[in-house]
């Protein structure tokens, strides 16, 4: 698994008070409890913890956290 995987699933399992074995890649922050609050949040957190600014337009795109983390992935780069 990827340190950047590791990370996010570690924030969201904090975030949402959960273990971090039930965070899936293919999981949706929504299937996971999210409200709309929590997701605002996570992306604070997100642009937070990789030093990266979120366009408000590519929020969309993040539909499971493995779409998180490829855009993460891809940011950094």
């Amino acid at each position: 698994m990827s340190s950047i995987m590791e990370t996010v699933k570690g924030m969201l399992a904090k975030q949402l008070d959960m273990a971090e074995k039930d965070i899936k890649p293919e999981s949706t922050v929504l299937s996971l409890g999210a409200d709309s609050l929590d997701s605002v949040e996570f992306i604070m957190l997100i642009e937070n913890a990789f030093n990266i600014e979120i366009q408000e337009e590519e929020i969309k795109q993040f539909r499971t956290v493995q779409n998180i983390v490829d855009y993460v992935s891809k940011s950094k780069n």
